[in-house]
């Protein structure tokens, strides 16, 4: 299924290529930047029924905008960047369905369990979605943290899939080496995460074109879900036009409720 997404970055939304974002130098290499504010797609999404997307904060001076998406689409989206126990309540009861976290529970590189015990008692693991968004390193899969800067020592793995489980609801995971460009998913990582994976899982990065929809929806073994950013029409792309992706949807569900 398609899963929307609003990502936020400076105030705006915007789509960025993944592998360029950083806290110096000249800025992210930036695809599109939208005149609509982030709640705007909020209503959008809403009308069309379209559920599990997320608002991302990359950096700051983005609270006020995700905020007033979540207010625009009350339990529809999910809401991660910068995520900790001292705001993730207050996002839930701005309107996140759920919270996704990912810096806050590692430390110095590995996961922190007494940080993630502490979110899932204070969230629910039915309301946390762990963001396992990874980076390649010797062809295989690192999880980056800090606006996908930072290697961890965790690399994503079936047994890392299944230790998680039972802290949360769902995975979401950006293949930050190909996201924002649009040639194509990282099919290795997809069927990686279909075979892997206990809990619904939404992938991200590289999408150009319905088939990868196909492509997921096949690789993935009905566990995965796809983002598309860059290639919508949507958000200045010309590659999938997202009236398509929206009724890829609606037929996906036809489907499932004959």
């Amino acid at each position: 299924m398609f899963r929307p997404c609003i990502d936020l970055h400076q105030g705006q939304v915007k789509q960025i290529v993944g592998g360029t974002l950083a806290d110096d130098g000249p800025g992210p290499a930036t695809n599109f930047v939208a005149e609509r504010p982030a709640a705007w797609f909020a209503e959008l999404y809403r009308r069309d029924g379209l559920t599990g997307g997320h608002v991302i904060m990359l950096g700051p001076g983005n609270e006020l905008p995700a905020r007033e998406a979540l207010q625009a689409y009350p339990g529809g989206l999910q809401i991660g960047g910068g995520i900790n126990p001292g705001n993730a309540r207050s996002y839930l009861e701005a309107g996140a369905s759920h919270v996704i976290v990912t810096s806050h529970v590692f430390r110095e590189g590995v996961i922190a369990w007494d940080r993630l015990q502490e979110l899932v008692k204070l969230v629910g693991a039915n309301r946390l979605v762990l963001d396992l968004s990874c980076r390649i390193r010797e062809g295989r899969y690192w999880v980056v943290t800090d606006r996908w800067q930072n290697f961890t020592s965790e690399e994503v793995t079936q047994d890392l899939l299944l230790k998680l489980a039972a802290n949360c609801a769902e995975f979401l995971i950006h293949a930050v080496d190909v996201e924002g460009l649009c040639r194509g998913i990282d099919t290795s990582l997809v069927e990686k995460l279909g075979r892997w994976t206990p809990l619904p899982a939404t992938y991200a990065g590289g999408a150009r074109s319905l088939d990868d929809l196909e492509t997921v929806t096949t690789l993935g073994q009905g566990r995965i879900d796809l983002t598309i950013g860059s290639a919508l029409d949507l958000f200045g792309g010309v590659l999938i036009k997202y009236s398509d992706a929206v009724t890829y949807n609606r037929r996906q569900q036809n489907r499932a409720n004959l």
